[in-house]
């Protein structure tokens, strides 16, 4: 449908012009509609603080709410370890763990009902199973819990800093010294609300730490392991570092390298995870082989050193 801006709605908000147009939506509806692409003014896509001007057209697409529990889809998925109390799947990149905003099929919960029937109930009916997760274009190894009885041992390992997380990462630049530890608070960015900072006082704590494992002309391949799991913590925290993760132009890496073709996500890889089995209390350790993609594209990388 198409809503012609009028003279009186000058300078309010987007999001707030379409809820007094529908009032039958609610106003937290329509910013997933409008964070999803499904508002347009004049064409493009905006975010709900538009301030409307005079004559602006309003292209809505209204969809139905979301479902209110996940259902089982038929979907690749790559079982690294299984028991009876966890399962460790190899998640692709560009493939999102839970439904969310304007996203409500085809997730790593989709596929893990489809694969194992049941999960845990401990995250609620949209993320059963789900103990922790990685960011959509992040690839590796992501843990399932099974039952209730594993998903709160496995939250308390998480809570406890008890888990082993390591990632490889590929970073602008040539970082020095050879490891490190960034410990900066995070907190969503005050500007643009799809990001996270570390630029500010205040926030969450956050600590990551890097080991350098290669070294390129204008890039370095980091091991990198986190004792907390903030939101997007490895890209702000190496981005805040001057070291922005190649692909992630969410934080200030270029969208085109001389020389090489589009990385079309980011160069993240969560390779290893080592937890307690909760039965059993036995250290499980599950590694992810690096993608084809990430190993194709560093390899014609120029020049290492």
């Amino acid at each position: 449908m198409i809503l012609s801006a009028e003279p009186h709605d000058t300078g309010k908000r987007l999001d707030q012009l379409i809820h007094e147009r529908l009032p039958q939506y609610s106003r937290s509806r329509i910013q997933e509609w409008i964070r999803s692409g499904q508002v347009r003014i004049n064409g493009a896509a905006q975010r709900a603080s538009y301030l409307i001007r005079r004559d602006d057209a309003i292209e809505v697409e209204p969809s139905e709410p979301p479902p209110l529990h996940a259902t089982a889809e038929d979907l690749p998925l790559t079982v690294l370890y299984e028991d009876e109390d966890v399962v460790a799947i190899d998640k692709p990149a560009g493939m999102v763990v839970h439904a969310g905003a304007g996203v409500h099929a085809g997730t790593v919960v989709n596929a893990l009902l489809h694969r194992f029937g049941k999960l845990s109930s401990e995250g609620g009916p949209l993320r059963p199973g789900i103990v922790h997760r990685l960011d959509r274009f992040t690839s590796g190894v992501l843990l399932a819990a099974k039952n209730d009885f594993a998903h709160q041992a496995l939250a308390k390992q998480f809570s406890g800093r008890e888990v082993e997380k390591v990632y490889l990462a590929l970073v602008h630049g040539a970082v020095k010294p050879e490891s490190g530890r960034i410990e900066r608070p995070i907190a969503r960015d005050p500007v643009r609300r799809i990001r996270m900072t570390a630029r500010l006082d205040r926030g969450r704590t956050a600590r990551t730490e890097y080991r350098v494992l290669r070294r390129f002309a204008h890039f370095t391949l980091l091991d990198v392991r986190i004792g907390t799991g903030r939101t997007h913590q490895i890209r702000v925290h190496l981005s805040s570092a001057g070291h922005p993760v190649v692909g992630d132009t969410l934080y200030g890496a270029p969208a085109k390298i001389e020389g090489r073709p589009p990385l079309g996500r980011y160069f993240l890889h969560a390779q290893r995870i080592r937890f307690r089995q909760p039965s059993t209390g036995e250290a499980i350790t599950v590694e992810a082989p690096l993608p084809l993609e990430l190993e194709g594209w560093m390899a014609g990388v120029d020049g290492q050193r």
